[in-house]
């Protein structure tokens, strides 16, 4: 059981929507999100990434960087292009990609119940990303960023989410990129205290993307009551900004793989020591080749397409972990093959979502990369089972998209 509740959101005035949604901090560097703002003043990243409005060589965590952030933010309520809910909403959030619809609840979830695992994670976070986003939001005295959530599905919740969506929307825009973005208001009291109510039976929650927001929101949380010892549970602190999506409604991309060399093998002695842990075969298609199944894998090798399955005994099929597809790579080739040990830290491996295709793939390879994997996406009961395990995913499991947008919902900690 975790809550969700509504909250009263910070959010653009609809004339300047469209402007002011950005793309998450950290999809993208300072440089390209200096170039993504240009002639664009109203754009979310003067707040989610506020050094671009600082000398160049600013360091990006210096104490400039957060106060130009809580500056901005502030400026953009003043001059009216956010604006404050009078009362608790909940909102829906659709995207549409390539004729797929996702739809979302946006809420506020519990501090509490990712404390107590009713919010379940399946990734380690970094230290050094957390004490960004805490300082952020600490700063801001805000959740800017929305946390992506998934639940198991519920007929009556789906039907009311999509009851609002009969009526008219307060945004409606598409992207550059082509990604439609569609936000409905619902206010209504006793369709709030409905859904809330449906909510709370919903079961536990799972972080689909997000973790180093969460975690960080949930550090501030922490902080702040240190700091106000007679909190009671209620005080907007103690929740952060999420949409909560059902499970079925999202696709997980494939995550693909690109190593430097062959660790000092020629063509022939890797693929014949790769032999020993999967079937290898030239791939039977036009172009390149995407798995078709699990524990299968593509392999762009000197301009060749090859198809790898697993062998039986080279994965644990009761592990929810060691039989996902990137472990059985990283495990039975990516480290006995290529000496490839953590992929968070090795330099001779880069990950590429499947967002930019398999030709990126061949182009890199092509381009003086040794060889390129594609892989069966993960998917979302492989998530869950692990999360419900208490077990954490390989880095560099799973990619979503579309993106969350981040400005079209703040939470203010006060």
């Amino acid at each position: 059981m975790a809550i969700f509740k509504p909250f009263k959101a910070l959010r653009p005035t609809p004339e300047y929507a469209s402007r002011v949604a950005a793309l998450p901090y950290d999809v993208m560097n300072s440089n390209e999100a200096r170039e993504m703002v240009e002639g664009n003043p109203y754009s979310f990243l003067h707040i989610d990434k506020a050094e671009i409005d600082l000398p160049a060589d600013t360091y990006l965590y210096s104490d400039e960087v957060y106060a130009k952030a809580c500056e901005n933010l502030n400026s953009f309520e003043k001059n009216g292009i956010l604006a404050e809910d009078s009362i608790p909403c909940f909102y829906v959030y659709r995207q549409i990609m390539n004729g797929r619809e996702q739809t979302g609840l946006v809420g506020c979830a519990s501090v509490d119940d990712y404390i107590n695992n009713h919010i379940k994670k399946h990734e380690l976070t970094r230290a050094d990303k957390e004490a960004d986003r805490i300082r952020h939001v600490d700063t801001c005295d805000a959740n800017t960023g929305p946390i992506f959530l998934c639940y198991k599905g519920q007929e009556k919740i789906i039907s009311i989410i999509e009851k609002a969506k009969s009526n008219a929307p307060v945004y409606d825009f598409v992207t550059d990129d082509g990604i439609s973005n569609t936000v409905w208001v619902i206010d209504n009291t006793d369709t709030i205290a409905q859904l809330s109510a449906l909510l709370e039976n919903a079961g536990d929650f799972y972080i689909a993307d997000g973790h180093h927001r969460c975690a960080s929101a949930v550090n501030v949380a922490k902080m702040r009551r240190e700091q106000n010892p007679g909190y009671n549970g209620t005080e907007e602190f103690n929740f952060f900004l999420a949409v909560l999506f059902p499970a079925e409604n999202l696709e997980i991309m494939d995550y693909n793989r690109v190593v430097n060399d062959l660790n000092g093998k020629t063509e022939n002695e890797f693929i014949k020591e790769i032999s020993e842990n999967f079937n290898v075969e030239k791939a039977n298609c036009d172009g390149a080749y995407h798995p078709e199944e699990k524990h299968t894998f593509g392999m762009y090798l000197n301009k060749e397409w090859y198809k790898l399955s697993a062998k039986d005994g080279t994965f644990d099929k009761g592990d929810p972990v060691d039989r996902l597809d990137v472990s059985i790579l990283q495990k039975n080739l990516l480290t006995p093959t290529l000496n490839i040990g953590d992929p968070r830290t090795d330099k001779r491996i880069d990950f590429i979502g499947g967002i930019r295709g398999l030709k990126e793939l061949e182009k890199l390879v092509d381009g003086g990369m040794a060889v390129a994997f594609s892989m069966y996406p993960t998917t979302l009961d492989d998530l869950m089972d692990i999360a419900d395990a208490n077990m954490i995913m390989p880095p560099k499991s799973t990619w979503f998209e579309p993106k969350l947008l981040s400005g079209l919902f703040i939470h203010k900690l006060k």
